[in-house]
């Protein structure tokens, strides 16, 4: 046997409308329909995907309480004010350099870095 002896299943059209049949009624889950015919889960999935079957799909519901929804709706503002802050934030520190490059030119220093020096300001 060689190293990459791979078994590579083709599934005619009938028999997945077959199986997606047998989904539809009812008379096997996905997961004993898997086990029954050798299927991977995902391929059924795809299957359902591609004959476009989404009431087969399984359906995830999330439920929360209205605390749950607020703190939520709470949280997402602090993270949009955080951003505003970080934003202005860089702002000020680019008009900042642009001001001690004006100055520093105009003060005939070599670069900016020279008047850091000179101001005791780190870099």
């Amino acid at each position: 046997m060689y190293k990459n002896d791979k078994v590579i299943r083709r599934y005619s059209e009938p028999f997945k409308l077959k199986i997606l049949a047998e989904l539809t009624t009812g008379k096997h889950t996905k997961s004993e329909l898997c086990k029954l015919y050798s299927i991977a889960p995902t391929t059924v999935n795809v299957w359902i995907k591609k004959y476009n079957r989404k009431d087969l799909m399984n359906t995830r519901v999330k439920v929360e309480t209205k605390d749950e929804i607020s703190r939520i709706k709470a949280l997402q503002k602090e993270v949009e004010q955080l951003k505003k802050l970080l934003l202005k934030k860089d702002l000020d520190a680019m008009v900042q350099d642009c001001y001690l490059e004006v100055a520093a030119e105009d003060l005939g220093y070599k670069s900016v870095n020279e008047l850091k020096k000179k101001l005791s300001i780190k870099p």
